[in-house]
């Protein structure tokens, strides 16, 4: 019998990336690439039609939602592929926010106003701008995330989520503790007849999500996400293999705040103002909940637990209303009743499926009939155990 030998680091590369090679002959097949962009580009066209069926406020919401999951989209990626557990991603998000209002309020100044392709083209600056700003704070995150580990880089961005409103009202171009407000966009003049302002701006959200979020879909079926998945699992064997931790983790910071700052430019957007009261820490913490919730490191996990942190306040309160809870009561539980629904649902999920909605919703599927038990999930996944959709 002759020894096997064992597979190199560039090999395992190499495997994990076949799929990108189409298949010779005339039955070409999509590559990994072409499967993730057209997945992508169909679920963006069918949340689209959607919006002709909702109300303005059901729009309003569906942009909401989308802005929430390019965040919890970036956060999911960072904690579940690199196990870099950040508790500020709400200051990435202000920092996008922030970066927009400035960049769209000097573009107004500078006289791009108006409707049509001039408000269209301010918009597309101030996106821009988002992206330049967050991936600033994000880089700047990423090396200290590269030195601290476990609760220390933990702590250091919830320290800058208590610090922001300080922040702000250090620096007078931010607007202090009343934030800064934006111009309000329009629909342009070709749709005017066609759509209200609610559905434009959950049209702009849902492309704007796409964008951010595909992108983190071809980095974690790739290389790179293999290398985050080696670090996760063991940066020593990891430097050992030619990778080097300290660059994963700073580039999966980056992509995680860039992806987070499009979300808050997109809520600048949708609410007309940024503000230090808009990304308090319990806010931030509803992001992390809609992570674990919805799945470490699945995307579709991060959209469910996105539309739950929309969502589900707005339900507790037309649920309390419905039942006619008294005023001095209902007054007292607006809020915190949320919070408590939102705590016993994460102890649930933590408890009946370890591995988030995403997962359970895999084992099910995956699950072969006329079998009652399913194999206990793997809390980390690995290269061997492909992420979830």
């Amino acid at each position: 019998m002759t020894a096997t030998r064992p597979a190199t680091a560039q090999e395992t590369e190499e495997t994990a990336v076949r799929d990108d090679r189409p298949a010779p002959g005339p039955a070409r097949r999509l590559t990994r690439t072409q499967r993730i962009l057209v997945r992508a580009a169909v679920l963006t066209l069918l949340a689209v039609a959607v919006t002709f069926v909702l109300d303005p406020y059901r729009n309003y919401q569906l942009a909401v939602v989308a802005a929430t999951f390019c965040a919890t989209a970036g956060l999911t990626l960072l904690v579940g592929l690199t196990g870099q557990l950040s508790l500020g991603h709400a200051v990435l998000m202000a920092a996008g926010g922030y970066g927009y209002a400035l960049t769209v309020n000097a573009a107004a100044g500078a006289g791009l106003d108006g409707d049509g392709g001039a408000s269209l083209a301010r918009v597309v600056l101030g996106l821009a701008g988002a992206v330049v700003v967050s991936g600033a704070v994000g880089g700047l995150l990423g090396l200290a995330g590269a030195r601290l580990r476990g609760p220390y880089l933990a702590g250091l961005t919830l320290a800058m989520v208590v610090a922001l409103p300080a922040l702000t009202a250090q620096v007078p171009a931010l607007g202090g503790d009343q934030g800064l407000a934006v111009p309000f966009e329009g629909v342009p003049e070709a749709l005017s007849r066609l759509i209200v302002v609610e559905q434009w701006h959950a049209w702009v959200a849902i492309v704007v999500a796409a964008v951010a979020v595909t992108p983190l879909a071809l980095l974690r079926s790739g290389r790179a996400g293999l290398r985050m998945r080696a670090v996760h699992g063991d940066e020593t064997a990891a430097r050992l293999s030619g990778v080097s931790p300290a660059r994963v983790k700073v580039g999966a910071f980056v992509a995680s705040s860039l992806a987070a700052g499009l979300g808050g430019a997109l809520l600048c957007l949708v609410t007309q103002s940024v503000g230090p009261g808009h990304y308090d820490l319990a806010f931030s913490l509803l992001l992390v909940v809609a992570a674990v919730v919805g799945g470490l490191g699945s995307l579709g996990g991060a959209a469910a637990g996105a539309a739950l942190v929309v969502l589900l306040p707005w339900l507790v309160d037309t649920v309390t209303a419905a039942v006619g809870v008294p005023a001095d009561l209902e007054q007292r539980l607006s809020g915190n009743l949320a919070v408590l629904v939102f705590g016993a649902l994460l102890i649930v999920v933590t408890l009946v499926w370890p591995g988030g909605l995403a997962r359970a919703a895999t084992r099910r599927r995956h699950r072969p009939r006329g079998r009652t038990d399913a194999p206990a999930a793997s809390p980390h996944p690995t290269a061997s155990q492909p992420l979830e959709r």
